[in-house]
């Protein structure tokens, strides 16, 4: 394996939490564990292909664990890691200043987020 270098430490946390998709699928497990279906019902917009990839992604990186259970029919779920729980600051954070950008942008914060439980605490 080549040694990886990074012109500054962000590039680093960019590589394993960056894109559209794996932040709003981080979020949606510090609620807890949840199924494939269950994510993809909170993110409609999300293909199903991209979805699996990027759990694939934060599974490999362990951020997420995967656990699976030996029954029929066969039952998959995801959960935050030790290390993704490290990510929780962070997740609040991006979370608060995505609010205030809504909020000097639209004026609005309602009118233009949707209703889900991430947004609950905003009611």
């Amino acid at each position: 394996m080549k040694e990886k270098k990074y012109n500054i430490s962000v590039e680093a946390t960019l590589e394993v939490i960056g894109g559209k998709w794996k932040c709003v699928i981080l979020c949606h497990l510090t609620h807890g564990k949840k199924r494939t279906s269950e994510l993809k019902r909170l993110m409609p917009a999300i293909t199903q292909k991209m979805l699996t990839q990027q759990l694939r992604e934060l599974e490999a990186d362990g951020v997420i664990s995967r656990i699976v259970y030996n029954q029929i029919p066969p039952k998959v779920e995801y959960e935050l890691s030790d290390y993704g729980w490290s990510l929780q600051s962070i997740l609040d954070s991006l979370c608060a200043w995505g609010e205030k950008h809504i909020t000097k942008v639209y004026g609005d914060k309602f009118s233009v987020l949707e209703e889900n439980v991430l947004n609950d605490h905003l009611k």
